[in-house]
């Protein structure tokens, strides 16, 4: 289960904002993840709860972002919408698509005390 290391790793970019920026508590989390990038988010929901229990983000809420799949099709030279990897083109059926977004994770914001 990855989700357990990815809100292991955003506790950690909280742990070291809170330490840098002086604040003692984390009220809210926002998260900005692809529609691509593989985050089952009820998973990572469990798992955030589970690691930020004794942090500085106890009881935090997770507001989690989904950000849309895009790609860019060889075949017919158009930016394509995804909402899966190794879809074929919408537009011409090709499979020849480079991923240009959607595989993305960052904290996009804190609420903090």
């Amino acid at each position: 289960m990855h989700e357990m290391s990815i809100a292991e790793s955003v506790l950690q970019i909280i742990e070291d904002t809170a330490r840098a920026e002086g604040y003692a508590k984390v009220n809210a989390v926002w998260l900005e993840i692809g529609q691509l990038a593989g985050v089952e988010k009820e998973s990572l929901r469990f798992c955030f709860d589970v690691v930020t229990r004794d942090s500085v983000a106890r009881d935090a809420r997770l507001e989690i972002i989904e950000t849309a799949g895009q790609g860019w099709c060889m075949e017919c030279a158009r930016s394509v919408a995804l909402s899966a990897l190794y879809e074929p083109c919408p537009n011409c059926g090709s499979f020849q698509i480079e991923v240009t977004g959607g595989e993305e994770m960052r904290v996009k914001e804190l609420e903090v005390e």
